[in-house]
């Protein structure tokens, strides 16, 4: 998988890629990413990528040129999943993350100041949120969505069941974790876990995950069942 983030701020991303998970997918091969700094590809000699939005209004708007130029100067962007990051798109779920990295090639266009030219949107395949609130710039979204997608890829964790349990893979929450001590002030690891009936303990994991889910994100089995 190849992954490209236009970006005004590359600076952002240099620990975020030298660390964890995303660092050894990198090692691997199983991923490669490039960090894009879209100013570069400004024609205006203060290499200026936005502009005052026309019918007036606070702030500036990012313009279409640059991003689109730094869109096209990749190689293959034609076949490319162009993501442009916005409060406006869609909300980020863990079953988009499982779309995406069926991929080849993904373009990440982060936004910064009051928004985009609209007209940025002919030239993308897609836009994505990552939650109801609004953030600085959208390098920190593209961290998100990579670091979903990367913990997906064959080979990239140790364990591959990992990922398998966790929170919203099959649609709920994770069940609870316990591990040493048993006994912490009074609260003890539940008997079934130290058993070793592992049907059991797995009718007690589901269990629970539902149980948990039921209570926290009720919304969550709601959707499964719309889906059903």
């Amino acid at each position: 998988m190849k992954i490209t983030v236009l970006s005004l701020f590359p600076g952002l991303f240099d620990g975020f890629l030298s660390s964890s998970i995303i660092k050894r997918a990198i090692q691997k091969e199983l991923v490669s990413i490039e960090i894009l700094d879209f100013r570069l590809f400004s024609q205006n000699k203060h290499h200026q990528v936005d502009d005052s939005p026309y019918g007036g209004g606070a702030g500036m708007v990012l313009s279409v040129a640059p991003i689109v130029a730094a869109v096209e100067s990749i190689e293959g962007y034609q076949e490319a999943k162009k993501i442009l990051l916005t409060p406006q798109g869609a909300t980020l779920t863990q079953s988009t993350v499982k779309s995406l990295i069926e991929e080849r090639d993904i373009i990440l266009i982060c936004g910064h100041y009051e928004g985009f030219d609209e007209r940025i949107s002919h030239f993308i395949d897609a836009e994505i949120s990552i939650g109801d609130y609004v953030l600085t710039g959208g390098e920190v979204p593209a961290m998100v969505i990579m670091d979903a997608m990367v913990r997906l890829l064959p080979g990239a964790l140790g364990n591959e069941a990992s990922f398998q349990q966790d929170s919203f893979y099959e649609g709920q929450l994770d069940y609870p974790q316990y591990t040493r001590p048993y006994d912490f002030r009074g609260l003890k690891v539940p008997d079934v876990l130290l058993s070793g009936n592992h049907q059991e303990i797995e009718k007690w994991r589901q269990e629970e995950a539902t149980k948990r889910t039921v209570a926290r994100r009720p919304d969550l089995l709601k959707n499964a069942d719309k889906k059903d």
